[in-house]
């Protein structure tokens, strides 16, 4: 976020014809490498677990010019586009209906090396398809014993008129080499060219995925070169930027600033003072529970209501500006290279968190007028990001609940717009979509006749833009074209959760400035493409900035987690300065038996299975165990079952339907509504009172895939408000170095729980009066004594353990994790 940018902005149309013509072929370049690939080949390349592609490097700290930078990471974003595009046909044969489609060769023209196709197809299959979506050419169906003779891939321009759709395709041959254009000649793009020339020629279509968000990051990675932070972006350093000067570029109003020293700690406040001062880039870490939404609103409030640092003129006064800035036509010329790729849908835009008990709560639309008094003339324009629409929804809805604070520190609900698609029902109403509704009711339409045109429907949505006062949008959504109709630029960009994002979806906003939020060691970006992964393409900006000594402002005190939790994630993730807030070390009623919390290891020695035809794994065990565990505490605590305070969450996706399914048929259909099951991905930045973890993976060779990231494992230990129950076969896990020290934590503090077969033998009564933990604290009840009663539970006669099994794992763990943050406020 940049604090330091100056108010102007002017209007305008797009950017001119050079640096349009730039953006074009920067995009060019990648349709033509991209439409050249031989989907056969790399269906097969998937398959075969081929070496590491020749030509790619590994992602640095620092760069030493936009040539390396690009030399970097170009290739990675391509093996992640070949990922993504074996993946994506993956998921759409398990959607009904996605199959060969019949088209017919209706026109075809040449254009810059393109051939533009207009195909006849079905409307069924027109509605199906939205721009970007990249599909499949072939003469023959691509079926068990047919070798295809013609094919390539093509990319949806337009879904055109009745019937048609308007194709690009690249045939001249394959681009083998990135550093090489020119392409090699192929047979079966030379066949496929033949067909395209005769009109009313027969073709099957076959949807593969869509490309829009890929499309985005490449066009954000090679806008780096015309940023004005580009060479604090290559050098992840403000020594050459003049950007230390800590001085505030803000002059924050007495009663708010009194306010704000009353309600943050001072880490918070710090994190504040930092967002309020001249330097182009702030990071603030926020680990678990440390109240980052809170500072963000803090930040908030103090830019919205604050008066810029000011030089007295001699026509007024004017805004001091620091560090680079571009002009109006090179702010256009960035936004035209960010929008070719705006239509379309992003795939992880998707992602949404259910109806219901999601930590989302409806709000209503009726929201308190906001009153601009005449010396608030001054204010700030503000856009925030955040990387899914789940994760931007939930500091939207914290806006419209919690409100801001003005100069004179009065809670009102600013005017605000949430752009982009998928708007939660609990932000509709201020989602761009009902707030144009809103205004067209109010238009007289008679004059036109009742026709409304896209002019007009551009003017309200600019005049909407400019009028609030913060814009919150997704990463992919804040390079959009319209901005460019504002009259008004933003002085300050805040992107949320930004270590969840690659980098150059965190390129895409920067032209506006950037402050960014998040915490590196909790969930990573989403990347499909295992080599891309290995090589350190999902590295978030934000995580490079602080491995190459980047300062960040550390949120330090937790406010979510009992003592007994934190104190694990605090050491081993947080180098140990993560403090307990006050009256966390509250006695909760299962607390009571030490093998209901606060915290515990249960070692399940269970049988790990991948479904058919799945990357995902299950472990029936411990789906088994985890049902014993919650009927057993809420059998004796009624109220963890009156209201939904327990979530059982686990990495897979296919455990967590195993799961969904076992409490359905034990405890009925309600059981959804006291119980949250969740992947761990879903569950990212939400909390319960108890939770209970599923680490599925058991196995003798020691074989545990992504359970290894240890930042999906801190998100999953640390959701927890008063116990956090991790179920897992510790001889699996303790090959795992963060595993192993949380496995030898539980030991340490008597909280290691050997659970044999039958697991019903764990919870009988005679067992638990050894667990009951009443006749002293926790804290004065020693090592041994705990450890005497893993002996007495595991000594009986009841041992049943099954062996590890012989699963092999096959380097791919699970399909990609919802990546979906669910809100709170992490």
């Amino acid at each position: 976020m940049a604090v330091d940018k100056s108010g102007g902005g002017g209007g305008g149309g797009g950017a001119s014809s050079s640096s349009s013509g730039v953006a074009a072929s920067t995009m060019d370049r990648f349709h033509k490498i991209v439409l050249s690939w031989d989907y056969v080949r790399l269906v097969a390349d998937s398959k075969g677990g081929q070496q590491q592609a020749k030509g790619l490097g590994r992602v640095k700290n620092t760069y030493a010019s936009v040539a390396e930078y690009l030399a970097v990471f170009e290739p990675l974003l391509f093996e992640e586009v070949k990922a993504q595009i074996v993946q994506g046909r993956s998921d759409e044969e398990e959607e009904a209906g996605q199959d060969w489609q019949k088209g017919i060769v209706a026109s075809c023209t040449e254009s810059e090396g393109f051939h533009k196709v207009s195909m006849a197809v079905l409307d069924d299959f027109r509605e199906m398809v939205s721009e970007n979506d990249l599909l499949l050419l072939s003469k023959e169906k691509f079926e068990e014993g047919v070798t295809p003779s013609a094919y390539a891939f093509a990319l949806v321009e337009q879904r055109g008129g009745r019937e048609t759709i308007s194709l690009r395709t690249f045939v001249a041959g394959e681009i083998k080499n990135l550093n090489v254009a020119k392409p090699v000649s192929c047979s079966r793009l030379q066949r496929i060219a033949s067909i395209f020339s005769t009109t009313e020629s027969f073709l099957w279509i076959l949807k593969i995925c869509s490309l829009s968000t890929i499309m985005r990051e490449f066009s954000g990675m090679h806008s780096v070169a015309s940023l004005p932070f580009k060479d604090l972006i290559l050098s992840a350093s403000e020594k050459n930027s003049g950007g230390n000067d800590q001085n505030r570029a803000w002059n924050v109003p007495e009663p708010l600033m009194d306010y704000l020293k009353t309600n943050l700690n001072d880490s918070q406040l710090d994190a504040v003072n930092a967002g309020l001062s001249r330097r182009s880039f702030v990071l603030i870490q926020g680990p678990p529970g440390t109240g980052k939404t809170q500072t963000i609103l803090g930040l908030l409030s103090a830019v919205l209501h604050s008066a810029p640092a000011r030089m007295q003129t001699k026509g007024g006064f004017d805004v001091k500006k620091h560090g680079p800035e571009l002009d109006i036509e090179g702010k256009h010329a960035h936004w035209m290279k960010a929008s070719p790729w705006l239509i379309g849908v992003n795939p992880r835009d998707l992602i949404m968190p259910v109806d219901g008990d999601d930590g989302f709560y409806p709000t209503g639309n009726e929201l308190k007028p906001e009153v601009v008094s005449s010396n608030r003339k001054y204010r700030a324009h503000v856009l925030v990001c955040a990387p899914s629409n789940s994760a931007l929804d939930e500091i939207v809805l914290r806006v419209l609940q919690t409100g801001i604070r003005d100069e004179n520190n009065n809670t009102y609900n600013p005017k605000i717009v949430r752009i982009g698609l998928k708007a939660h029902h609990s932000v509709k109403a201020v989602s761009m979509d009902y707030l144009i509704q809103q205004k067209l009711s109010g238009v007289d339409r008679s004059s036109d006749g009742g026709r409304r045109g896209a002019g007009e429907y551009d003017r309200i949505r600019s005049s909407i833009l400019d009028e609030a006062a913060i814009v919150f949008s997704t990463l992919s959504f804040s390079g959009s074209s319209i901005f460019s109709r504002m009259a008004r630029a933003f002085d300050v960009v805040i992107i949320d959760e930004a270590a969840q994002a690659v980098e150059p979806a965190t390129l895409i906003p920067l032209i506006h400035g950037c402050k960014q939020v998040g915490d590196p060691v909790q969930l990573p970006a989403t990347v499909i493409s295992s080599t891309a992964q290995k090589l350190g393409y999902g590295t978030s900006l934000f995580k490079r900035f602080q491995a190459a000594g980047f300062p960040v402002q550390m949120l330090k005190i937790q406010y979510r987690m009992h003592p007994e939790i934190s104190i694990f994630p605090s050491k081993e993730f947080y180098e140990g300065v993560l403090e307990d807030g006050e009256g966390l070390s509250k006695k909760r009623p299962w607390h009571s038996y030490s093998c209901f919390g606060p915290f515990c290891f249960f070692d399940v020695d269970g049988t790990e299975s991948q479904p058919s035809g799945s990357g995902s794994w299950v472990n029936e065990d411990e789906v088994e165990f985890i049902t014993l565990l919650y009927h057993q505490m809420a059998m004796r605590y009624p109220e963890l079952k009156s209201s939904s305070q327990v979530a059982v969450i686990s990495p897979y996706r296919h455990q967590v339907k195993l799961l969904k399914d076992h409490f359905r048929s034990t405890f009925g259909d309600q059981s959804k509504e006291v119980i949250d099951v969740n992947t761990v991905d879903g569950f990212q930045g939400r909390e319960k009172e108890v939770v209970i973890f599923s680490c599925v993976r058991c196995n003798k060779e020691q074989k545990i895939g992504f359970v290894s990231d240890f930042r999906r494992m801190n998100v999953a230990i640390t959701r927890a408000r008063s116990a956090v129950l991790v179920v897992g076969s510790a001889s699996t896990l303790k090959e795992d170095k963060h595993w192993n020290n949380l496995v030898e934590s539980a030991k340490e503090r008597g909280r290691y729980f050997q659970v044999p077969k039958p697991f019903t033998a764990f919870f009988v009564d005679d067992k638990l009066k050894t667990m009951k933990v009443e006749r002293a604290p926790p804290e004065l009840r020693t090592v041994q004594a705990l450890e005497a009663i893993n002996e007495a539970v595991v000594g009986q006669e009841l041992m049943d353990v099954d062996d590890a099994g012989d699963q092999e794992d096959e380097g791919y763990d699970d399909d990609p994790v919802e990546a979906d943050d669910g809100g709170g406020d992490d």
